[in-house]
């Protein structure tokens, strides 16, 4: 009887052994088959590129996250705090100078488009018919509102100051023939002021939220083959210590594939240029 009773012991515990065996077994492949999280935070309403990304990246385990933002600020912070992983709402110059001022340690791992800046009005088909004191609406960051005043002096309508580069401000205007009054305004804000002011420099992300062409609807457009424009680059951004990160790595990759590229030039049309 004692015999019996052991083998039964025995039997009973080889089987829960094999039991717990297939549940440890179980368990790894869940964890491996668990999609690693990824947000990305952009500005906007527009994330019709990323929602193609997201199904590419899937494929490698990646649930990727669109995290939209109504400003240019926080996109920046929050990848600096770690609410997000990645951000893509912003060119080179913007990067730099934000970063700089901000003591941030947040670099580029990948470029995107070049979205180019136009000017835009209700009543002017040309930007060089606008009257003496005409307003004229431009972004106040400091990036965005350089860009526009180099715009506005590649067709004299302004002259700016020599060797100010790429981040001119107000003060470094040296001639304006037409007196005319510049409106700084948030970005976001600008389209919403166009029946307000005679013309708008508009960002082509904010553009195209507010349902704008830049080809179609403005009347100027920057020329986007221009070595000048290159500091305005989009870009993705990651942490400096997460920048070899792999799944990130994957995302940069899946953005800059042909297909990605193709469906740009098809949806977009010139108003964002893949450089990849």
């Amino acid at each position: 009887m004692k015999k019996f009773t052991g083998i039964f012991l025995a039997i009973t515990l080889s089987l829960g052994l094999l039991s717990g065996c297939g549940a440890s077994s179980g368990s790894q492949q869940s964890s491996s088959n668990k999609k690693q999280v990824v947000k990305i935070g952009i500005t906007g309403d527009d994330h019709k590129i990323w929602d193609k990304v997201k199904e590419k990246v899937a494929k490698d385990n990646i649930d990727l996250q669109v995290v939209s933002f109504s400003d240019y600020v926080r996109p920046n912070l929050a990848l600096a705090q770690g609410e997000i992983d990645l951000n893509a709402f912003q060119h080179h110059a913007y990067l730099d100078k934000f970063k700089k001022e901000h003591n941030l340690q947040i670099t580029a791992i990948g470029d995107t488009v070049l979205a180019p800046l136009a000017v835009y009005s209700k009543t002017l088909k040309s930007v060089k018919d606008i009257k003496n004191g005409g307003k004229i609406a431009i972004p106040n960051d400091a990036t965005n509102e350089g860009r526009g005043l180099n715009l506005l002096q590649s067709v004299g309508l302004i002259k700016l100051k020599d060797g100010v580069g790429s981040l001119p401000t107000l003060k470094d205007i040296s001639e304006n023939p037409k007196n005319i009054q510049f409106v700084e305004l948030a970005a976001t804000q600008i389209p919403r002021s166009l029946q307000d002011v005679d013309a708008a420099i508009i960002n082509s992300g904010v553009a195209i939220d507010a349902k704008f062409n830049p080809v179609k609807d403005s009347i100027l457009i920057e020329d986007v083959t221009n070595d000048k424009a290159k500091p305005y680059i989009n870009l993705i951004a990651a942490r400096e210590k997460d920048k070899d990160n792999e799944a990130y790595k994957k995302v940069v990759k899946a953005y800059q594939s042909d297909d990605i590229k193709q469906f740009i030039k098809e949806t977009y049309k010139g108003a964002q240029v893949p450089v990849f």
